[in-house]
C-alpha cells in the first residue's frame, strides 16, 4: 500500500498533463492515467501503468524515430537493445513522422511470471515487449525527461522513460520520486540508491 500512497503524492494516479520544451522547438506533453475516475481505479487495482506522450514540433515532420532500452542490474548495463526503429520496420509509410505531432501511448504492468510487459502504441501500429524483472509489485513507470527536467532535442538521443524500483530509506519508507527527480546520472541510480534493477529508455528523432 505504501506504493499507492507515495505515487498519489507524486500525481501518477491522477489525470494531470505536463509540458516540456526544448531549445530547438521540440515540445513534449505528458498525460498520466485517465480522465475517467473509474478507469483510474481499475488501472490502479490491476497495477497497470498508462502514460500518454505527445511530441510537437515543426521539424518533427519526416523524421524517423528510434526507441532503445538499457536493462540495468546491480548498477551495470547488461543489455542495450532496440525497442523500435522506424527506419528498419520495412513499411515505407511508417518510416517517418508524417505530421508535426507524434503521439505515443505506453501501457505496462508486471506479469505473474515476473516480466515487465510493455505495449508502445503509435498512431498506426503498436509493439509489445517483455523484460525480466524481480518478484515485486513495486515497479513504477516514470517520465524521467520530465521529472528530472532533462534536455530534449531533435537529432540527439535523450532519456525519456524509466521503469524503476523505489529507494528504501533507513527508516524503511520508500520513495520513487526521490529516484525519478535525482538528475542526469541516471545510469548510476543502481549504485546511488541501491536499486537492484531498472529499465532506462531513450529516444532519438533524426
Amino acid at each position: 500500500m505504501k506504493k499507492g500512497i507515495l505515487l498519489l503524492i507524486c500525481v501518477y494516479f491522477t489525470n494531470i498533463s505536463f509540458g516540456q520544451n526544448s531549445n530547438d522547438g521540440l515540445k513534449m506533453i505528458s498525460d498520466y492515467s485517465s480522465n475517467n475516475s473509474e478507469i483510474r481505479d481499475i488501472l490502479q487495482f490491476e497495477g497497470i501503468e498508462y502514460l500518454k506522450l505527445k511530441f510537437i514540433g515543426k521539424e518533427l515532420k519526416n523524421k524517423s524515430y528510434h526507441l532503445t532500452v538499457k536493462e540495468i542490474w546491480d548498477g551495470k548495463i547488461v543489455r542495450d537493445t532496440t525497442v523500435f526503429n522506424s527506419k528498419t520496420i520495412g513499411i515505407k509509410q511508417f518510416e517517418n513522422v508524417n505530421d508535426t505531432i507524434l503521439n505515443l501511448k505506453v501501457i505496462s504492468k508486471l506479469t505473474h511470471k515476473n516480466k515487465l510487459k510493455m505495449t508502445f502504441k503509435f498512431p498506426r501500429f503498436s509493439i509489445t515487449k517483455q523484460y525480466d524483472a524481480i518478484e515485486t509489485d513495486e515497479y513504477s513507470l516514470r517520465n524521467i525527461a520530465e521529472e528530472s527536467n532533462l534536455e530534449i532535442a531533435y537529432n540527439e538521443k535523450f532519456y525519456l522513460l524509466a521503469y524503476i524500483l523505489p529507494y528504501e530509506r533507513e527508516d524503511g519508507s520508500k520513495s520513487w520520486c526521490e529516484v525519478g527527480t535525482s538528475g542526469k546520472e541516471i545510469e548510476k541510480w543502481g549504485e546511488k540508491f541501491g536499486i537492484k534493477h531498472y529499465l532506462l529508455f531513450e529516444i532519438k528523432f533524426e
